[in-house]
Parts: C-alpha cells; structure tokens; sequence
C-alpha cells in the first residue's frame, strides 16, 4: 500500500487463486470479529461473572482499537512494507485472539480486545490493496468484488458462529476460531505475497495528530456505545465525551491540513466523487448494520428464537451476496456504477419494506425471504461505491483515500447500530403508550377474566395481557424503524448522483 502506484507481475493459475483465498479470509476472519461477540457477550459476562452493560466494553474496546488504525495503514505500510505489516498484524491478531480466550477477568479480556483491534485493523485494507495487487489489471475488479463479498458475508456469518458457540461449546472459542483461520492465511500469504513487497520509505512520527485521532476516536465510540445505556445526553459522561470527541476532531482537522507530514491526508475531501461515495457508503452501511443488529435482537428477545435460530434467519443474504459479488465485478467496466448503486440501494429499500409488514404471527420464510433479498443489494453498493471512491483521485491520494473511506464505514457501523437500538427501545416504549392509551377499561377487564379462565391459575392473567401488549409494541417499532430505513435508503439514492462519472475505466485501490 503504497504513495505511489508500483507495477508488479501479477500472480496466475494456483498461485492466484491461492492469493484470493488467502486475501479474502484475513478480510473475512477481522470483520467477522465486529459481529460474533455480539450474540457470545451474555455469555461471555455471565462467565465473568459481570453485567451484560459491562460486558459491552468489550465489544467497544475492539471497535475503538480497529477503528483508530484502518486510516493509518498507509502511512504504517510506508515504515514497514506492506506485506511485513500484513504479515505482522496477522500474527498479532492470531496471538492477542488466543490472549482473549484465556483471558478469566473483564479487565484482562478488554485489554487484549484493544490490541486484537490494533493488529486487525491494518488487515482490512491491506486485504483489498494487496488482493488488486496480485491480480491482473483487466481483472481487478473481480478481486474487488471478491474483497467485498467477505465484507458482506462475515457480519453475516458472525451471529451465526457466535451462537452456535454459546448453545454448543465454550465462550473461548469465538476467539480460539481465528487460529486456523490466522494459520493457514500465514501459510499461504507467505508463500505468494512475498514478491509483491512494497519499498520502505521512513518518515516521522505524526505524534499530535495521532493522539488526537486516539482521543477523538475513543471519546466518540464511549459516547455512541454507551449513550443509550446511559440516557444520551442526560448523563455528565456522555456530555464530557462529546465535548472531547469535538474539540479532538477540530484540533485533528486542523493540525492534519497544516502539517507538512500528517498521518492521514484529508485533502481527498476536496474530491466531490469521494466525498459523495464515501456518505453514500457510510450512510448505507449504517442502515444495513442497523439491520444486522436489530434482526437478531428482535426475534432472540420478543420471537422466542434461540441465538442460532436468529443466525440462521439471517444467514439467506449471504447466498445473494455471494452469488451477484462476482456478476458485480464482471459488469463494472460495462455499466455506468452510479445506475449499479441505484439498482442496490432499490433493492434494499425492497427489503426493508417488506420487514415493515411483518406481525407477531410472522413465522421463519416471513423473515428469511425478505433477508435473502437484501443481499442482492449489498454487493453492488460496497464494490462500486469503492471503486468509485478512489476514481477521481491522483494515483498518490489513492491509498490515503482508500483507507480514510474504511475508517468513516466502520465509524458508521458503531453510529448506525447504537442509533438503531435506541430508536427502537424509544419507539417500544412511545407505542406501548399510545396501545395502553386507546385500551377500554371494560375490554381490558373482560380479557384478563378470560385469561384467567383460560390459564387456570398458571399464571398471573394481567402480566400475560401486559407481556402481549409489550410484544405488540415492540412489533410496531420494528416496522416503524424498517419504515424509516426504507425512506433513508431511497434518500441515499439522490446523494449518489452527485458522483461524478468516472471517464474510462474505474481505479482501484491498488492502482
């Protein structure tokens, strides 16, 4: 990942495919990480003998850790060579991943979050910059398309693991699972990357503007993890977060355009293609990981569902998603990739739409259906969005783009979740109101007689009704935010017209 654009020989045959394999599961194993501890962490607090609100550090350590080194991968490439890095942050990954699993303390296991999170980061783009590097250049966009088919099946695949380990096995495992996966990609990378070395080029250390990123990031994610806990703006360390995070992201902003060697290169925000791209991208990841997030929280804790029966209501998007990544790329060169993104960003107001319908009644297909449509919209979003990006940059603003338009995705996950999960308690509790206040005394009175009867003493006839009315609302806020993100997406359309089209082939990343 380097400043400038090199030429290498590109890999064929086994060593390809062998390449794309490789590439894709380092990809694949620390995105997965953003997702699998999410249905583990009951269990995982429960172990630990903490609460389930304390557990949630450990999902923020690592979001806070990833999410401060992504952007700083092209200048940490220039220090080490690309490669070295690749290969230094796998290993790191794999041990901190083991660390974790031994881990017996909230403390020790929130510690070794945050380093896991530092030695993955780098490996997101790392995977996408060194897979264009080792394929042919007429097929670069297949390589793109597969790098985004792991972006899209792993969040997917996280549930699912995560809850197959929590019902089967041991909490350790969601961490232990990256050892092979961490094994055979250092296997394979060592044995067809090494060629495709970047040269070192030193450069000091931009300690300012890296410490206010850490400062800003960090105060960001405490406030946008812990704000719905906490009650948002009510609470002094929610405030005292903001007003850190602001003052860091101004001081950041304003030392990183006048220093003469800053960490990360804003100048790409004066492009409109990668600015637009990169909000579309942002705004449309943060609608879909909202989704990610809500699905399974939904039917786990209103539907009855057990944490895999939840992974696997959602697991039919990523049969779409793999099957239209490869098309995707195939017609990339061919079709205007603003019409492909309308096309995608359709099809997941499509989705959404249909969970806006969906009752307490709703059985398995209700839900999987309308999942397994989604995911023909993903791929083409995240692959031409991506390209897009970065088409309109000078070779040596690409790298720095590229990684500055991961680092904004990842923050919109953790923006797009936490906003998701309060809008839906909020909207719970606004609809349980307004059902509570249309009720008729008499009809309310005459039901639990009913109940009553039909229970036999079981239990208590006026809790059941309370629990029916809870489940109604929760329902009605469910629809209520699919409604919202079926506006939001079709909203994200007007803002891809602001691209402009690329003239003649896209660029990617690696050139």
């Amino acid at each position: 990942m380097s400043s400038t654009p090199i030429d290498y020989e590109p890999l064929r045959g086994r060593q390809l495919a062998l390449a794309a394999v490789v590439l894709s599961l380092a990809n694949f194993m620390v995105v997965l990480d953003t997702t699998i501890t999410n249905v583990a962490l009951p269990t995982i607090s429960g172990n630990l003998g903490v609460s389930t609100t304390e557990g949630t550090w450990v999902i923020t350590a690592y979001a806070v850790a990833e999410a401060i080194t992504v952007p700083l991968t092209d200048w940490l490439s220039r220090q080490f060579g690309r490669v070295r890095l690749f290969m230094m942050s796998l290993v790191a990954f794999v041990v901190f991943s083991i660390c974790c699993g031994l881990s017996r303390s909230l403390g020790a296991l929130v510690l070794f979050r945050v380093l896991q999170g530092i030695a993955g980061g780098p490996l997101i783009p790392l995977s996408s910059t060194l897979m264009l590097a080792v394929f042919p250049k007429n097929k670069s966009n297949i390589a793109l398309a597969l790098w985004g088919m792991m972006t899209v099946v792993a969040p997917i695949f996280g549930p699912i693991l995560g809850g197959l380990i929590s019902d089967d096995w041991s909490w350790p495992w969601v961490f232990y699972i990256n050892i092979g996966f961490g094994i055979f990609v250092w296997l394979g990378a060592r044995r067809v990357m090494t060629a495709h070395e970047s040269p070192v080029q030193r450069s000091r250390i931009d300690g300012v503007g890296l410490g206010l990123l850490v400062c800003f990031v960090t105060a960001f994610q405490i406030m946008i993890d812990k704000g719905r806990e906490l009650d948002w703006f009510d609470s002094p360390v929610i405030v005292g977060c903001a007003i850190v995070s602001a003052i860091s992201l101004t001081l950041f902003i304003i030392w990183e355009l006048t220093d003469a060697a800053p960490a990360i290169d804003l100048s790409v925000f004066k492009s409109r293609t990668w600015l637009a791209s990169t909000l579309s991208l942002s705004l449309m990841f943060g609608i879909f990981f909202g989704n990610i997030v809500l699905t399974p929280l939904w039917l786990q804790q209103q539907m009855g569902y057990t944490a895999t029966w939840a992974g696997y209501a959602t697991a039919p998007m990523g049969i779409l998603a793999v099957l239209s990544s490869p098309v995707i790329g195939r017609l990339l060169p061919r079709i205007d990739a603003r019409r492909m993104v309308t096309f995608g960003m359709l099809v997941l107001a499509g989705s959404f739409f249909m969970r806006a319908h969906l009752t307490t009644d709703s059985g398995y297909a209700n839900v999987a259906i309308p999942m397994f449509v989604l995911g023909a919209g993903i791929p083409a979003c995240i692959i031409c969005l991506t390209s897009l990006g970065v088409s309109d940059l000078p070779p040596n603003k690409v790298a720095s783009g590229a990684g500055l338009q991961n680092f904004i995705r990842i923050m919109s996950m953790a923006v797009g979740a936490s906003l998701t999960q309060t809008y839906w308690e909020h909207m719970s509790q606004y609809d349980r109101a307004e059902l509570a206040a249309v009720m008729d005394p008499t009809r309310v009175r005459t039901a639990i007689a009913a109940l009553g009867d039909s229970l036999h003493g079981a239990a208590d006839p006026a809790a059941v009704l309370s629990r029916m009315v809870d489940q109604q609302a929760v329902m009605l806020a469910t629809n209520d935010f699919y409604a919202l993100a079926t506006i939001l997406m079709l909203g994200c359309i007007a803002v891809v017209w602001f691209i402009k089209r690329p003239k003649g082939p896209l660029k990617t990343v690696a050139h």
